[in-house]
């Protein structure tokens, strides 16, 4: 071969290997762009608002002569249910197909719930907000198998508030709670009955229960999309079971107690035609005044009580728009924090009945104070664990003293958004980043969102009688996007006595930690 020759050959390599280059970063480039676009979601304008919202029944109860307790029935079972007419989807749910009924009992009433599990897989209840004896919480040391039956039993002895009840099967949560096991559980104490407050249950005063969904034709699609750290992400939203969802309202005040029962998407609450609204609770009660707000923001987990006022013939829709809180472009982009939604339509009817103004007090918080503190813990939150160490159900994380307050640091620098759940308690919110926390944190919090690179500040106080303090059974404190959670985003800790030792969880390898 010439040099020539040679020189020639070497050319056409050379140009075919930078086409191939050039096909390959165009393929790539191409790819990631239709990663990049697929990725974001909305339905706004969209939604039809074809389904009026189902509100789910209240339980039914008795009250047990002999004990004074008052009796609810749960039966966790399989079923069907068409979500749109025509498609029949495999569910889960309590006492029905899908969701469960609304429990509700009163401040100072001593409850029972027998929960049957007539599924073919073991699962738990876990009474979210609830303060109760760890043996009672419904954590994933509390498995009841198929064909079982658990009896918690515990007074209620904590402010009127909307609280909620799900699994907590540990690697496994997601999924049940994906499938349908979800339902409401409120409280009622004296001084809200006193307040002039919307209360007449699915009138004026409704469960709002969001969850987002995606369908394979019929079926759930639960899979995971690329890119998506968080955790499972719908295209769609429902509301109490309900596609497209509209309701009537025919007073002039309605109050929405809004739930995220979605596993990994935050929501941020406002009304499309930008009104305002009076939010009068959180988590776990009312606050001490309304604070007026034009929006809210929601992580997995969180309650928010608001009340709207609507005008005759009227029409306006609850929708979520897009946010911040994920990091960086990217995070925010496969996080959902680029999605937006309409959740529910208000319809108001041609006349209205009055409703009474929002009272300007709506009472003195329940709630810890700092000064009381008598020690201080710090949680990082990593999606590989909190504090360096992921889940593990032999493993006591940490051990407080019953009757104690104590704060608790908990930063998130891991480039994605977390929240943070305490079982038991109802927290106060002492800082942001250092700061005030605004409105809707200063109630009483059990679930509190972490933006990327946030740090709270959290006043925790660990009361109860002497069933509280329990050195065998712990309750858990996590991460409230379920992926998180099923990954090892949780931790243990105990209550005990002073003195007392906290021994290994039942059903773990011997050894016991000392508590100092």
């Amino acid at each position: 071969m010439t040099r020539a020759a040679g020189k020639s050959r070497l050319k056409r390599v050379l140009v075919a290997l930078g086409a191939f280059v050039t096909v390959l970063v165009l393929a790539v480039g191409g790819g990631v762009l239709w990663l990049w676009n697929d990725a974001r979601v909305s339905t706004v304008g969209t939604t039809d608002f074809r389904n009026e919202l189902a509100v789910p029944p209240l339980a039914a109860s008795r009250l047990d002569e002999r004990s004074g307790r008052r009796v609810f029935d749960l039966r966790m079972r399989a079923g069907e249910k068409e979500f749109e007419p025509g498609r029949t989807t495999r569910t889960w749910g309590f006492n029905g197909d899908y969701l469960g009924p609304t429990l509700r009992a009163k401040r100072g009433e001593k409850v029972e719930v027998r929960v049957h599990n007539g599924l073919d897989e073991p699962s738990t209840v876990h009474w979210h907000g609830m303060h109760l004896p760890a043996r009672m919480d419904g954590g994933p040391h509390r498995m009841t198998g198929p064909g079982e039956e658990w009896t918690p039993r515990w007074t209620v002895d904590q402010p009127a508030a909307t609280l909620w009840y799900h699994p907590h099967p540990h690697g496994r949560t997601e999924r049940h709670v994906q499938r349908g096991l979800a339902g409401m559980f409120l409280l009622d104490d004296e001084r809200s009955a006193r307040l002039a407050l919307p209360k007449t249950y699915g009138v004026d005063d409704l469960p709002v229960i969001v969850q987002d969904v995606k369908f394979d034709g019929a079926a759930f699609d639960h899979g995971h999309k690329m890119m998506r750290s968080v955790g499972f992400l719908g295209d769609r939203t429902m509301v109490n079971g309900t596609l497209d969802p509209y309701r009537v309202v025919r007073d002039e005040r309605v109050r929405l107690r809004l739930l995220n029962a979605s596993t990994a998407r935050t929501y941020d609450f406002g009304f499309s035609d930008g009104r305002g609204f009076a939010l009068v609770g959180t988590d776990g009660g009312l606050l001490e005044r309304p604070a007026a707000m034009q929006r809210v923001r929601l992580s997995p987990g969180e309650r928010a009580e608001v009340v709207v006022r609507m005008e005759p013939g009227e029409r306006t829709v609850l929708r979520s728009d897009a946010h911040d809180g994920y990091g960086d472009a990217w995070q925010r982009r496969f996080g959902g924090g680029d999605d937006s939604f309409d959740v529910l339509q208000l319809r108001a009817a041609g006349t209205l009945r009055p409703s009474p103004e929002v009272p300007h007090v709506l009472g003195e918080l329940e709630l810890p104070e700092a000064a009381d503190a008598v020690r201080s813990r710090s949680f990082d939150l990593k999606m590989s664990g909190i504090n360096g160490r992921a889940m593990a159900m032999d493993r006591v994380d940490e051990i407080v003293t019953r009757g104690s307050t104590e704060v608790w640091t908990v930063h998130n620098g891991n480039g994605m958004p977390h929240n943070f759940h305490v079982h038991d308690v109802q927290f106060r919110v002492l800082e942001i980043n250092g700061g005030t926390p605004p409105p809707e944190l200063r109630g009483r919090k059990d679930t509190v969102f972490l933006p990327n690179g946030t740090t709270v500040k959290l006043a925790l106080r660990f009361d109860g009688g002497p069933d509280f303090a329990d050195p065998d059974v712990p309750f858990m404190y996590h991460c409230h996007l379920l992926y998180h959670e099923d990954g090892g985003m949780m931790g243990q800790f105990v209550v005990v006595d002073k003195g007392q030792r906290a021994h290994t969880p039942a059903g773990a390898g011997p050894g016991d930690h000392e508590h100092h």
